[in-house]
């Protein structure tokens, strides 16, 4: 990942669920200023220590019942005692009770397995004993066109802020969609389904549908498809991704997936992830850092870290980020840019530069400061009321020199 992506908090949970750590697909990032360096480094990081998973471009993550396929087809989810990726390692566990490892090319017949009658081209999967994490993906051809389907496994801590996030419809201000609805399943899982666009700005017309599902136990199972070969950098095959809302429900609370879950290793890293900030909290302060003369048009954020306000000065709309992380102190000599330091040996990095969505006129005022104790605060700033929207005025609401003093108030000090 480059010095100079972004981050969405959405689009970064789905990658942590799926594409982050499959290399095949890359999500198109936006928004905070180096977010994608700082937290891909550290939720890898934490990936690898706690839960390793996740698969190509995806979305989300989840497990649930039963999958029965549509059409009776007899190759769907339940206990059918087919040799598939779950019944076989949940036949040959350990002595320890622990499954046997999954391979990926055992994904890869499972999904198929699992999949309606169709022509399957681009065989791509990763197996539990992986330190990447299980995936599997394949191109699926109904016959109405060659469209991507990817499966992605994680375990997450029952109850972690992570578990909680994966089924969290995003804010439309962040991440424009069709449709979006979590519910609560009969033996607790959360499960969102979520139908969106590849590219938030649509600038492609590349659909990108998912369903996640959270179980109670902390299995993660996040199931994507869309309407082209893959989701990016192919052309659009088809109207809309192959698998109705029922059918990527069932694919993605199949029973095999949650028994392939169980068979990634658990880690042996033990070190505690350093705290993070919380996000309300986050929220509200930069409220009330803002400048007096701005208006705020509405706010939000996410559970932890980061935050969000449009504001309005009565010259147009202009949309204000801010993210808070701790244990950044390895980054010090990292930061993109010329690096100014301060007496109390914190480092600040101003950047101007153009949009990340797409749309037009958009521009990106940025200031990245990061202290001595290893908290990173980065506030940036746009020309337009969302990312994705073309601009409504010409620079951005507030000044650079507005963007460093929030960026540097000490109200952020005690954020845990």
């Amino acid at each position: 990942m480059s010095l100079d992506q972004h981050s969405d908090p959405f689009e970064e949970r789905l990658s942590a669920a799926l594409h982050d750590t499959g290399d095949t697909f890359e999500a198109d990032r936006r928004a905070l200023a180096d977010g994608g360096l700082t937290r891909g480094r550290r939720i890898r990081a934490r990936r690898r220590a706690a839960v390793l998973g996740g698969a190509a471009g995806i979305a989300l993550v989840g497990v649930g019942g039963a999958l029965l396929l549509p059409g009776g087809s007899g190759s769907g989810g339940g206990e059918d005692g087919r040799t598939s990726a779950a019944s076989g390692a949940e036949v040959t566990a350990g002595a320890k009770g622990t499954p046997a490892p999954v391979s990926g090319e055992e994904l890869i017949r499972t999904l198929k397995e699992l999949l309606p009658d169709g022509r399957f081209s681009g065989e791509q999967g990763r197996g539990t004993d992986s330190p990447l994490g299980p995936f599997a993906r394949v191109v699926y051809d109904d016959g109405e066109g060659p469209a991507a389907v990817g499966v992605g496994l994680q375990r997450v801590e029952p109850g972690s802020s992570r578990a909680r996030e994966a089924t969290l419809c995003p804010d439309k201000v962040l991440t424009p969609h069709d449709s979006c609805a979590t519910s609560t399943l009969a033996d607790g899982s959360k499960l969102m389904m979520f139908k969106g666009y590849e590219y938030p700005d649509r600038r492609a017309a590349t659909r990108m549908w998912n369903a996640v599902l959270v179980t109670p136990q902390g299995q993660l199972v996040g199931v994507g498809e869309w309407n082209s070969a893959a989701e990016k950098d192919e052309p659009v095959s088809r109207p809309a991704p192959p698998l109705s809302a029922s059918q990527l429900k069932e694919l993605a609370t199949a029973l095999q997936w949650r028994t392939v879950v169980d068979a990634i290793p658990e880690p042996v890293d033990s070190s505690a992830p350093p705290p993070r900030a919380d996000g309300p909290a986050v929220r509200e302060r930069l409220a009330g850092l803002v400048p007096d003369r701005l208006d705020v048009v509405s706010k939000g954020g996410q559970e932890d870290e980061y935050a969000y306000l449009v504001v309005d000065d009565g010259e147009g709309r202009s949309f204000v980020q801010v993210n808070v992380q701790h244990g950044m102190a390895h980054l010090a000599h990292e930061l993109p840019g010329p690096a100014e330091k301060l007496e109390d040996g914190t480092r600040v990095v101003t950047r101007r530069g153009p949009g990340e969505k797409g749309a037009a006129g958009v521009v990106m005022w940025t200031v990245d400061t990061l202290r001595t104790d290893g908290m990173r605060v980065v506030v940036s700033a746009f020309n337009s009321g969302a990312q994705h929207e073309d601009a409504t005025r010409e620079v951005p609401a507030l000044t650079m020199e507005e963007l460093r003093t929030i960026a540097l108030s000490r109200w952020w000090d005690d954020l845990k």
